[in-house]
């Protein structure tokens, strides 16, 4: 018996709500939801007004909604091959085609809503979303996967900053904290799926280096991070900065000792400490002052 095709598997449901709710699924709400919410308080931060802030909001929320269902339609065969469930396109509940559609709808409206940022913030933020598709179609299975993650995270102050008229750009240590956690997302992201990945033939950074080696350098850009930004801007760190960086490396090296027992433990705690790096960024802005 062959694996079904998404595309043929696909079957009209009764009601609208249904297909509109499975093609919500299929943009990757939480990466979506969560990137957009860090952009609109970055934006927030730098003190874009409200025109800017919601300008900059629906440039990256278009932009990963474009991503998110370029993915879901481009994985569809694989990921119906793999029997990974929760996948609209693979398991039938909404066609590929209107993934598609949605997928370039989304990138269209991306490029308007980008350059009223400003023509250089335009420029950044659909540069690291054209990064994005790349990596979709075609940098995922090579050695350089890691790129367009640490691209789009790197440039995600960057975009924030640069929309704010006469400010200088962002801070260098926003920029290489964020493209830091970016490399730390893309390891995190992918380090569950590696085993499976590699039966599908997936072969990205992660999966050439495995599950242990990849586990092992989780930590390390996430610590860096750390360290960015707590000792990157002038002046003392403060008292979340202090702890912050006191934490990360205990808790990787935590999270490494858990891995014998637990094996997503890792993952856990550099999500844990992912989290206290952004809103570290946050605490400490990303434009110079």
């Amino acid at each position: 018996m062959g694996t079904p095709d998404p595309s043929r598997a696909y079957a009209a449901t009764a009601w609208p709500l249904g297909r509109t709710t499975a093609l919500a699924r299929s943009c990757h709400p939480g990466p979506v939801v969560a990137v957009t919410a860090i952009a609109g308080a970055l934006g927030a931060g730098v003190g874009l007004d409200r025109m800017r802030c919601a300008l900059l909001v629906a440039a990256v929320l278009t932009g990963q909604l474009s991503v998110g269902w370029c993915n879901d339609a481009f994985d569809a065969g694989r990921d119906a091959a793999a029997g990974r469930t929760g996948k609209p396109v693979a398991d039938g509940s909404v066609s590929r085609g209107t993934v598609w559609a949605a997928a370039f709808t989304a990138a269209l409206l991306c490029v308007p809503l980008s350059l009223a940022c400003g023509p250089l913030a335009g420029t950044v933020h659909l540069t690291a979303v054209a990064a994005a598709w790349a990596y979709n179609l075609k940098l995922k299975a090579t050695t350089l996967s890691w790129l367009p993650y640490v691209i789009g995270f790197g440039t995600l102050p960057a975009v924030a900053a640069l929309t704010l008229p006469g400010r200088p750009g962002p801070a260098w240590w926003a920029v290489t904290a964020g493209a830091l956690l970016g490399l730390a997302a893309h390891l995190g992201d992918v380090l569950p799926d590696i085993e499976d990945d590699l039966r599908h033939g997936v072969t990205g950074l992660p999966q050439r280096l495995g599950v242990t080696t990849t586990g092992l350098l989780l930590p390390v850009p996430l610590v860096a991070a750390s360290a960015v930004l707590a000792l990157g801007p002038t002046g003392p760190p403060g008292p979340w900065g202090a702890a912050t960086l006191a934490a990360a490396a205990p808790a990787a090296l935590a999270g490494l000792l858990l891995a014998r027992t637990w094996r997503k433990a890792p993952l856990a705690v550099a999500a844990a400490v992912a989290a206290a790096d952004v809103a570290l960024l946050l605490v400490r802005g990303t434009a110079p002052v």
